[in-house]
């Protein structure tokens, strides 16, 4: 007695589906992996942002400050020095253009997630609709066989009658 080969159909579809969804777990994985960190990067960059920016730095005609140290216990005395408002202002410039490069790069990590974001969700969408066709197309083989089987069945119901 000669075995169909179809009795292997199946078990072969199934290992290969797990092959696959095995695949897909790994990539997932790793995508997983990759948004961690850029969200800890996102995390470290804002908390550096944060820790920058002290009240005394937005006072008006005040003197920038690091956070780290607080606002000054005495008023500080006014000695005639030249080129020290000078020196001043290029610390206020200085420590505002790093403000402006920290909060461009946040903004920057943020686009760049939401771009991230924003492909994840069309690839999902692509397999969501690649398996929905996929299903579909099943689906209509399978009506269409189960119909040729009752087209048959009523066909041979008929050829016994006449006989």
């Amino acid at each position: 007695m000669r075995r169909s080969p179809l009795r292997w159909l199946i078990p072969t579809f199934l290992a290969l589906q797990l092959g696959l969804l095995w695949i897909q777990g790994a990539q997932l994985h790793r995508q997983n992996q990759v948004l961690v960190g850029l969200r800890e990067d996102i995390q470290a960059l804002t908390e550096s942002i944060e820790a920058s920016q002290s009240p005394a730095a937005f006072q008006e005609e005040g003197e920038a400050v690091p956070a780290s140290f607080g606002p000054p216990t005495a008023p500080p005395r006014k000695v005639a020095v030249l080129g020290a408002e000078e020196e001043q202002e290029t610390v206020t410039k200085e420590l505002k253009a790093t403000r402006d490069s920290a909060d461009k790069a946040v903004k920057d990590a943020r686009e760049a997630q939401s771009k991230l974001s924003l492909a994840e969700n069309a690839r999902k969408a692509e397999e969501a609709r690649k398996v929905q066709a996929a299903s579909s197309s099943w689906l209509t083989w399978a009506w269409v066989a189960v119909g040729l089987v009752a087209l048959a069945l009523v066909g041979r119901a008929v050829i016994r009658r006449r006989a």
